[in-house]
């Protein structure tokens, strides 16, 4: 495991020099010397690119180079499953309201330091209206995705196996919801077959991307007849179509996948199949999302898969499924002469701790380099042990945030030791 680093280098590439034909020399005796070094400087040097601002901040959006390139670069953030059971959402209620932004205000400024920021949306945003729930079928307040907006995500996952628990109602409700987001990109559901046709495209520092989100299962549940593009399944010849159109929309592909077996640390095989499909497809970054424990960072082909984040929020129990991830990174993109390079730069994983109950509050995401032994006891331990499995087997350039530093053992003084008393002269 690599140490993180300490920051991303300021040495930013190099603006050509100005156009037009080389200034003639100019004829002067007694200022020739100070002119020509004018010109030298301002004319014949090319300009020092602007340094990088740090992630998530603006940054440069296209810096051309000497020998014709451009690059554009831009900061993502992912963090896994938003699953509200009943506690969690009892703990956030304020008599007839709820409040979830307390919930991760620990991580905020870390994602809303990103320029694309991305959760899944694992129970649906139904509202009270058609009465909350939790398992086996969810249905969740709408504060939740206030909750999720105020902490600055932008990308939001809406397929996966819980998309049809509540039926067509909670289906619609959702997407009532989301519409009304104009600075948030979902997808995996849609209102038409024509919405769920199109790839989502946003505009990031210069840098085009498209977002597309499938799952591979339903619970059993399915789609009224007619209205599949309620929840996107996730099949080789569906994908091949989506991601050729997001291809020719955009810069760089973002593919969301609920897949895999739940509670296991492993991949599965499906997993490395589709992961293996979609890098062939040309996908450049796939989140992985439903087992509800961390699973590797690995690359595949040119394509960074994260193949479970774990969960973000829950009220399930057991410390596997307590522990999710966060990871961030920067994606550069290198044109020249019509040809485009995907590159990733600065992966770092955060491992995140989610109690029922800390001196922070109920069900607050606690990154670990927060943590203390009255949150989590032996804490440094636990992320050795969750650290190795995020490690895997892969190629992937990532570094991981360091925890929290233990307390130290105070030690107690040295005794004195006692002296025998003397014994008497009779």
């Amino acid at each position: 495991m690599k140490p993180l680093g300490k920051g991303r280098e300021k040495n930013g590439p190099s603006l050509p020099p100005r156009p037009g034909e080389l200034p003639k020399p100019v004829r002067c005796r007694r200022f020739g010397l100070p002119v020509l070094l004018f010109l030298f400087h301002f004319v014949f040097l090319p300009y020092a690119g602007e340094a990088s601002s740090g992630r998530g901040l603006p940054s440069r959006t296209e810096v051309p180079s000497l020998r014709g390139e451009r690059s554009t670069r831009f900061s993502l953030a992912a963090v896994g499953d938003v699953l509200i059971h009943k506690p969690v959402y009892e703990a956030a209620r304020n008599k007839k309201t709820f409040d979830f932004r307390p919930n991760f205000r620990l991580v905020k400024n870390r994602v809303s330091a990103h320029d694309l920021a991305f959760c899944n949306q694992e129970t649906i945003l139904g509202g009270v209206e058609i009465g909350l729930s939790s398992y086996p079928c969810f249905n969740s307040p709408i504060e939740v995705g206030d909750g999720i907006i105020d902490t600055g995500f932008n990308l939001v996952s809406l397929a996966n196996n819980h998309t049809l628990d509540r039926g067509e109602k909670g289906v619609i409700r959702s997407l009532e919801y989301w519409s009304g987001k104009a600075a948030i990109l979902t997808s995996g559901s849609f209102a038409s077959k024509e919405e769920g046709d199109l790839p989502a495209v946003r505009q990031v520092q210069g840098t085009s991307c498209a977002f597309l989100a499938y799952t591979t299962l339903t619970n059993g549940l399915r789609a009224p007849k007619g209205k599949e593009h309620y929840v996107t399944l996730y099949s080789k010849d569906r994908a091949s179509r989506d991601v050729k159109k997001a291809l020719g929309a955009a810069d760089v592909v973002i593919v969301s996948m609920h897949w895999g077996s739940e509670y296991t640390h492993t991949p599965t095989e499906e997993q490395r199949r589709i992961a293996g499909e979609l890098a062939a497809l040309g996908v450049h970054i796939v989140i992985g999302h439903h087992p509800h424990v961390v699973q590797p960072v690995e690359m595949v082909k040119d394509t960074l898969v994260i193949f479970s984040l774990g969960n973000f929020i829950s009220a399930q129990k057991g410390l596997p499924r307590l522990v999710g991830l966060l990871v961030s990174l920067d994606v550069a993109v290198t044109s020249m002469r019509g040809e485009k390079r995907v590159s990733f730069e600065n992966v770092t994983a955060t491992l995140l701790y989610n109690p029922s109950r800390s001196p922070h509050g109920r069900y607050t995401v606690t990154p670990f380099d927060c943590l203390t032994e009255k949150i989590l006891p032996d804490f440094t331990s636990v992320y050795g042990q969750f650290a190795a499995r995020v490690q895997g087997k892969g190629k992937a350039p990532l570094a991981f945030r360091a925890p929290a530093s233990p307390p130290e053992k105070k030690k107690s003084p040295p005794q004195e030791k006692k002296r025998a008393p003397k014994a008497k002269k009779q």
